[in-house]
């Protein structure tokens, strides 16, 4: 099973339906804003992980007590120097580069042998358990996980580039495929879909776009294929509340916005944590205040949230895509190190990231398209 019909017509693809795979999109003009924008979300995404790794998981109020507002790296576990070392969202967003460069689309097979190939930092409970069932011999449609984690959505951004310059369906299609390999799960694909969508659509815009952009954007593509699954809260002032991630977003999300609520606050209402139902309203709560100043943006999302290492990549991603490259504060580009592989005591092969990054754009967004 290679494409993304046969699983959809075997059933074994969790998603309300595929309607949402059919949306024929147009070409992107491929010129130099284009490309900044583009590296700009692939190094946002890394430069979020990176900042919030190193206090990963740690309640903010905590996280403040210990650091103080983070505005910088911390001192990283390898060397003590204050540079940006990775954690898993950075590495499966290489591979999953690597995987598109190799193939020209994603080839879910090749996608889960780069996964199992090296060791990945701060691994989540869904990844690890998908590579057992992969490394056990399963093949890779039988693998993936009935999970709402947000491991796939944090590393979905890559899945756009090959795709922009053709246009046609084929995104989401790879979309679907890179998601699913991992969170077979109706919640975390229609996540990914929806916020590929999103990443798409800011990368030509003038202006960030109104506050109420995030949510209803969100919701118009989520709501049609996550369907009306049951998900319950785990934390925070919501511990009764079942439905859809959709639903929550709408009726919570926009309930924190209306009322003028800081980060801090509303985060902490839905609890922010490594469940869809708490990383979404996070990013798009935070990027819903503050998507017009990316520093900002990735300062609320490191230092208000738990699961800040992803929240702050998913948010980097969004407005590296939204200012480019040239948006994002130089000294966290500048001090990223730009590792992927951390399999032996070292020496690391820095920059290897952003060398991925350049390759992947001169690739899929070649001059004169």
């Amino acid at each position: 099973m290679e494409t993304i019909t046969e699983w959809l017509q075997s059933g074994g693809l969790r998603l309300c339906h595929g309607e949402g795979l059919r949306t024929d999109l147009a070409p992107l003009t491929v010129d130099e804003r284009l490309r900044d924008r583009v590296e700009g979300m692939l190094l946002g995404l890394a430069v979020g992980d990176s900042l919030g790794n190193t206090s990963e998981s740690m309640s903010p109020w905590n996280r403040t007590a210990a650091y103080g507002e983070i505005r910088d790296f911390l001192p990283n576990p390898y060397n003590n120097e204050r540079r940006g070392y990775p954690s898993d969202d950075t590495q499966l967003s290489a591979w999953t580069l690597d995987c598109l460069l190799a193939h020209g689309r994603i080839q879910p097979a090749d996608l889960a042998k780069r996964f199992a190939a090296h060791r990945i930092i701060g691994i989540g409970s869904t990844v690890r358990a998908f590579l057992r069932e992969w490394n056990s011999g399963r093949p890779w449609w039988e693998s993936g996980q009935v999970s709402a984690g947000n491991g796939a959505l944090m590393r979905i951004a890559p899945v756009l580039l090959p795709h922009l310059a053709t246009g046609g369906t084929g995104l989401w299609e790879d979309v679907a495929l890179a998601a699913a390999l991992t969170h077979n799960d109706a919640t975390s694909t229609s996540a990914c879909l929806a916020f590929c969508a999103q990443l798409r659509e800011l990368l030509s815009m003038e202006q960030p776009p109104e506050p109420d952009w995030w949510w209803r954007r969100y919701v118009d593509i989520a709501s049609s294929l996550e369907g009306d699954p049951r998900l319950h809260t785990r934390g925070g002032r919501f511990t009764d509340w079942e439905g859809p991630l959709w639903r929550f977003v709408h009726e919570k999300l926009t309930q924190a916005l209306h009322q003028g609520q800081s980060t801090r606050q509303a985060c902490d209402s839905w609890y922010s944590g490594a469940y869809l139902l708490e990383t979404v309203p996070s990013v798009l709560f935070i990027l819903a205040r503050h998507a017009q100043d990316p520093e900002e943006a990735l300062v609320r999302a490191v230092n208000d949230t738990r699961d800040n290492d992803t929240v702050a990549a998913i948010v980097g991603a969004a407005v590296g895509a939204l200012h480019g490259a040239s948006g994002l504060p130089r000294r966290w580009v500048e001090h990223l190190t730009g590792i992927v592989e951390l399999d032996t005591d070292g020496p690391y092969e820095e920059g290897r990231y952003q060398r991925l990054v350049a390759t992947a754009c001169e690739r899929f967004l070649p001059q004169g398209v």
